[in-house]
């Protein structure tokens, strides 16, 4: 079955973290992770065989399925309120 794909969330660099990474952060398979990042837009990859870059504040919102911050993060608006409580939370304030 093939996922239709998400527009990915803009990212900071200081936020970009690898599948192993969050893979780690969440307990997640890669496998999981992945489809997260095709399904939601909370990662990025340059071509199919590259590896996924995922925002830290897009994957900690997923994992609380606040889908209005991960909406927010693909718009751009980093000021948000939702989007500023997880990226405070990570530590990116």
């Amino acid at each position: 079955m093939i996922e239709d794909a998400a527009l990915p969330v803009l990212m900071r660099d200081a936020e970009v973290i690898s599948l192993k990474e969050a893979c780690f952060r969440t307990g997640c398979s890669e496998k999981t992770i992945a489809r997260w990042c095709r399904k939601d837009g909370i990662g990025r990859r340059s071509e199919p065989s590259a590896q996924w870059e995922i925002s830290a504040v897009a994957l900690e919102a997923k994992r609380y399925g606040d889908m209005e911050a991960i909406e927010a993060l693909r718009r751009g608006e980093f000021a948000s309120e939702r989007v500023r409580r997880y990226a405070e939370h990570l530590g990116l304030g």
